[in-house]
C-alpha cells in the first residue's frame, strides 16, 4: 500500500513540475541512488550495490542526452563532461568495490542540486525557464523510470 501511495506522489509531482524541477528529481534520484551504494558497498551488498550504481548511471545518461548544446553553449558542454566524469568515478567504484569515488560523485551531485535550486529561486515565476536541454525530458519517460530510480 505505501508503494502505491508513494508511486501516486511521485507521478503527482513529476506531472506538475517544470524542467527546473525534474532536473532537481533527477539530482535528487541519483544522489539517492549512490547513498544507497555506500550503503551496499559498507554491508559488503555486491548486488545491491551494483543495482544502485546502475541507477546513477542511468539518470547520468538520462541527463547527458538531454542537453541542448546549441541553446546551452558551453555550459551544456560542461555539464556533459562532467556527467560523463561522473559515470565514470562511478564504475570505478564498483569494480574497485571504492567509497571514495562514490563519496566524490554525491559531492558532485550535492553541489549541482544546489546550483539549480539557486536557479529555481532567481527564475521568475511569470518567465518561462531557460533549457540547457533540447527537449526537456517528457514527463511521460521520466514517470515511468520514476519506480526504478526511487526518488
Amino acid at each position: 500500500m505505501y508503494q502505491n501511495a508513494h508511486e501516486t506522489y511521485l507521478e503527482g509531482r513529476i506531472a506538475s513540475a517544470d524542467p527546473l524541477e525534474l532536473v532537481r528529481m533527477l539530482y535528487q534520484g541519483a544522489s539517492g541512488a549512490v547513498r544507497d551504494a555506500r550503503h551496499y558497498l559498507a554491508e559488503g551488498d555486491i548486488a545491491a550495490r551494483s543495482r544502485s550504481i546502475s541507477k546513477a548511471c542511468e539518470i547520468l545518461i538520462e541527463l547527458t542526452v538531454s542537453l541542448d548544446h546549441t541553446a546551452g553553449g558551453d555550459i551544456s558542454r560542461r555539464l556533459e563532461q562532467l556527467y560523463d566524469y561522473m559515470q565514470r568515478r562511478l564504475l570505478e567504484a564498483n569494480f574497485q568495490q571504492a567509497d571514495a569515488p562514490l563519496a566524490e560523485v554525491l559531492g558532485l551531485l550535492s553541489t549541482l542540486g544546489e546550483a539549480w535550486d539557486e536557479i529555481q529561486v532567481k527564475a521568475a515565476p511569470a518567465q518561462p525557464s531557460p533549457s540547457l536541454w533540447s527537449h526537456p525530458m517528457p514527463q511521460e519517460s521520466v514517470m515511468e523510470s520514476a519506480h526504478a530510480w526511487s526518488f
